[in-house]
């Protein structure tokens, strides 16, 4: 019998997802992404999931798409391909919960673009992050648009115009990666970030990623104006009021999701 080429798993209020084609890279063919949404959304479903870590089975995270799909396709096939890494992309930013990349290996093109994608990144200081579509005579155009937002212009154009790797602690540098930890201490600390997370209040973590992606392309007056209005529909919530007091009167908060 197959492999299945996603595993989901719970673990208390933390969800796994491992992209698990190592014989592939972990490539993303049309139904690896259309799964991958899948459990996404269905995640984004359960309050009982407060954090997922999406990870990738094998040495190599995720060759980004699948090349065997990628030949004598017409224009609308190729568009659909791209439709839906899109639709990947925009998923990973639009559930509630938080989504962090816990990378080993190498990260690259459409790969690199789901580590960009995600809201948060743990690395093995043996990963790599390249977008080399350059050299294959197809540049990575949406790759560039999840990467340019992380790292900002001039360091995505050299990633993007050379296709040469980056190294963990430059990807840290630059703003890709959250943290570079040794490799046997990746799912730990990957974990423990998680873990930080869902001790907050699911309402609210979800109210504020929502938020977050939702000014950070505004300017800085509008930017204000929908913040202000968030939080102070945020300051309304049962949980705004809960860990308030809870803070005042020196306890722990009881959180109830509204």
């Amino acid at each position: 019998m197959a492999e299945p080429s996603l595993v989901v798993r719970t673990d208390g209020p933390v969800a796994t997802i491992l992209l698990n084609r190592p014989a592939r890279r972990n490539a993303l063919s049309m139904d690896l992404m259309r799964e991958l949404i899948a459990a996404l959304e269905e995640i984004g479903e359960n309050r009982d999931i407060a954090a997922v870590i999406l990870a990738g089975e094998g040495p190599v995270f995720c060759a980004g798409h699948d090349l065997g799909e990628m030949v004598d396709r017409d224009i609308n096939e190729y568009r659909k391909i791209f439709d839906v890494c899109t639709d990947l992309m925009t998923t990973i930013q639009r559930i509630p919960q938080p989504v962090i990349a816990q990378v080993d290996g190498m990260a690259t093109a459409a790969g690199c673009q789901l580590v960009a994608a995600c809201d948060l990144v743990v690395a093995s200081e043996g990963a790599k992050f390249a977008t080399p579509g350059v050299r294959i005579g197809l540049f990575c155009s949406t790759p560039m648009v999840a990467l340019t937002r992380a790292i900002g212009r001039k360091r995505a154009l050299e990633m993007l115009l050379t296709g040469r790797p980056i190294d963990a602690s430059t990807a840290a540098d630059w703003g890709l990666v959250n943290r570079v930890v040794p490799g046997d201490q990746l799912p730990k600390v990957t974990r423990e970030l998680a873990d930080q997370i869902a001790e907050a209040s699911g309402f609210v973590v979800g109210l504020g990623k929502a938020a977050f992606y939702a000014q950070i392309d505004l300017d800085q007056p509008k930017a204000y104006a929908y913040a202000k209005e968030v939080m102070s529909m945020n300051a309304l919530a049962s949980d705004a009021q809960e860990g308030m007091s809870a803070f005042l009167e020196k306890r722990k908060p009881c959180w109830t999701g509204r």
